[in-house]
């Protein structure tokens, strides 16, 4: 079988991307996969360290709002429709799958003008413009949310999958991970991360945390800063009085390269509130609370956010909105009672999906007789 992927600008198009290839190499025997992205996105670095080829076409995002940028912009599209449309020709494809971004744009509708079997996934309870729009064309939409279900057209057959997530965080052990971690046993452990470069709302509002837990022997705090604002947390501790090496129950990293280990020690979770992040915190029974980036295309991260606490999962506190003395107050509510604690963890628990990648893998399957 032959497979073109495409899906590009940020890592949470691409990853996705990425294990739905590897999950039909491991199906079908003898899958050739084709990724098309841009030179422009991550992409073009993270696809060929992952050992799949790759092709680059000419398109760029639309602006917002009115903008003679965007007559620039249309006119990329119109290029990279035509790359897009040269290379399917080229290449055959049994099946094309986007995983979103403005690259999916061009790629996904030639070749559903072509009538080449089409799906694309959603991560987002808000989807994106271009699954918006592509919706309308394609085969098979699969979506991480069943919120998002309302976002797309009645005659767009929609089916609710969730997201996959890499095997290591299903796979790893609580207490092997705990030893790595070097933390204890006993206490409840707090994870707190704001993403691979970190949130200075997050970063200055654990400073009180901090001052409120140090030494408490019933949690411990594993903090990841962010690689940008490490040195300015550690700075902000020095100068509230704060000494970290007296604090026995509190670590402090720039980054968790281990996060499946984090994840697996972890009893509850403050963070951001990507897609990815939420289908980790969900296939593990994890309760969170989170605060949306706010700067996400659509404010997409809220509406993921909600997508879990209005269903008991997750507490909600936007990024405006956020302080030191809120989030103690929010621990605090939730350390007090246990058995909210553990409701929010059942509920986690049943909106994870840690079939994930193999429905996705069948709804493709589903679609590929129709070539026939």
């Amino acid at each position: 079988m032959r497979v073109i992927v495409t899906g590009g600008g940020t890592g949470g198009h691409i990853y996705p991307a990425l294990a739905i290839a590897k999950g039909l190499q491991s199906r079908f025997n003898n899958t050739e996969i084709l990724y098309i992205g841009t030179n422009r996105g991550l992409e073009a670095d993270i696809v060929p360290k992952a050992n799949f080829p790759f092709k680059a076409i000419t398109v760029a995002g639309f602006q917002r709002k009115l903008s003679p940028a965007n007559l620039k912009v249309l006119w990329q599209a119109m290029q990279g429709y035509q790359e897009a449309r040269a290379i399917i020709k080229e290449f055959k494809p049994d099946v094309v799958i986007g995983t979103g971004g403005y690259v999916c744009g061009p790629v996904v509708l030639a070749a559903a003008r072509r009538g080449i079997p089409t799906l694309i996934h959603e991560q987002n309870a808000l989807p994106g413009i271009t699954n918006r729009i592509l919706s309308r064309f394609v085969d098979q939409v699969t979506a991480t949310f069943e919120d998002s279900l309302k976002y797309f057209p009645k005659k767009a057959r929609v089916t609710v999958t969730g997201l996959p997530v890499r095997p290591e965080i299903t796979q790893a052990d609580r207490s092997t991970a705990l030893q790595s971690l070097n933390l204890q046993q006993g206490p409840l452990t707090l994870l707190v991360f704001g993403g691979s470069r970190g949130a200075r709302r997050i970063n200055q509002a654990m400073i009180e945390v901090i001052r409120e837990y140090a030494n408490d022997p019933d949690i411990q705090i594993l903090h990841a800063t962010g690689q940008v604002g490490y040195q300015e947390f550690l700075d902000q501790v020095t100068r509230n009085g704060m000494n970290l090496d007296n604090y026995v129950n509190i670590t402090i990293k720039p980054y968790l390269y281990n996060m499946h280990e984090a994840l697996a020690a972890a009893d509850l979770v403050v963070s951001r509130a990507g897609a990815a992040t939420l289908a980790e915190l969900t296939v593990l029974g994890l309760p969170s609370i989170l605060i949306p980036y706010p700067y996400a295309a659509e404010n997409h991260q809220e509406h993921n956010a909600r997508a879990l606490a209005d269903r008991g999962a997750a507490i909600l506190i936007r990024d405006a909105e956020l302080t030191g003395v809120k989030l103690v107050q929010q621990l605090k509510e939730l350390l007090d009672d246990k058995k909210r604690l553990q409701n929010m963890s059942v509920a986690s628990k049943n909106l994870g999906r840690p079939e994930a990648l193999n429905d996705i893998i069948n709804c493709v399957e589903r679609i590929l007789p129709r070539r026939k």
